[in-house]
């Protein structure tokens, strides 16, 4: 059996590999274009990369750009896809939006038009974010028959390219199955993010600034924008499910049980760090354009496939925070 990853030498990519390295004997293609977000060393870092390299096959590569007969050679048959790469940054989003459209749907339209030359595909995974669906109204999970909402350039561009690959399965019979991931986090993260932001300010006791919504009235904090959080290696056990058992032309969500508000992950985070937190709220309004205050995804979907997370929220941050402080060169 053979996989192919896009986007392996990501952050989730490469958790993805880690996974697939533990559950199966598969070969595994990493396709990437080592940008600010791929790092080939992610891979050599991991646990079980000495035994398993062997298994994995590098090719280098940019679908930004079709797949020529060339780099399908390179590839070779594969059974499934995990389609992961791609840019994934609000702010980079709102700075360049043209280069996310070409990244997230012409991308995506490029490897969906490779996958269509594949002889024995079994499932086209195309992973997008709850992003899509734009905010949600307290006490409420989007469904996947929700409508796409997007709020800014990026979560347009992964709207662009579900959409792209739903269309791939009504118009071509592509066996795609789209999933909806919320926000996840883990070791060897691109120092961008928020947990690796926190875990930075913790340690270098600085503000560690919080988004929240000001009342134009009063001119006072209100809200604060909460998330759901997953582990990388969650993430991967649902993408493993869904290789065998998700229906083409249907779409997943793969949610984290815990919500909490960016304080109070910041102030998790400083406990297990063993230093305080100095917060400093801001109006994510006037400093952030088109960010959204609260994500929610209903799983209900995933649960009556039986996916449970296979590592608790609190298991998994404090080992993400003990291993950033053993490991300074990736914070």
């Amino acid at each position: 059996m053979k996989i192919l990853v896009t986007g392996g030498a990501g952050f989730i990519g490469h958790h993805i590999v880690q996974y697939f390295l533990e559950k199966t004997d598969w070969d595994i293609i990493v396709l990437d274009r080592l940008d600010i977000s791929g790092n080939l060393n992610r891979l050599a870092d991991l646990p079980n990369w000495e035994s398993g390299k062997t298994r994995v096959q590098f090719v280098y590569h940019d679908f930004k750009a079709p797949i020529t007969e060339f780099i399908s050679r390179q590839i070779g048959d594969v059974e499934y896809i995990l389609h992961l790469g791609g840019s994934t940054h609000v702010d980079r989003s709102i700075e360049d939006p043209a280069s996310f459209a070409m990244d997230n749907v012409l991308g995506t339209t490029n490897m969906l038009n490779y996958a269509r030359t594949l002889k024995n595909l079994k499932r086209f995974i195309n992973f997008s974010t709850d992003e899509v669906f734009g905010p949600a109204p307290e006490g409420y999970a989007h469904k996947e028959s929700d409508p796409y909402r997007p709020s800014n350039p990026y979560s347009a561009s992964k709207a662009g390219a579900s959409a792209m690959g739903y269309a791939f399965f009504i118009t071509y019979g592509l066996p795609v199955v789209t999933t909806y991931a919320m926000n996840n986090f883990g070791e060897r993260q691109h120092p961008e993010k928020l947990i690796p932001k926190i875990i930075r300010a913790v340690m270098e006791q600085k503000p560690m600034p919080i988004f929240a919504a000001v009342d134009p009235a009063t001119g006072r904090m209100t809200s604060i924008g909460s998330r759901c959080w997953l582990h990388c290696r969650n993430t991967a056990s649902a993408l493993y499910l869904l290789l065998e058992h998700g229906v083409p032309g249907e779409s997943y969500a793969i949610i984290g049980f815990d919500e909490l508000s960016n304080l109070e992950i910041a102030q998790k985070i400083a406990a297990y760090a063993g230093k305080p937190l100095i917060p400093h709220l801001i109006d994510f309004h006037a400093i952030r354009p088109g960010h959204d205050a609260r994500y929610a995804l209903d799983g209900s979907k995933m649960k009556k496939m039986g996916w449970v997370p296979e590592i608790d929220f609190d298991t998994s941050l404090k080992q993400t925070v003990e291993f950033a402080l053993h490991n300074p060169q990736w914070s």
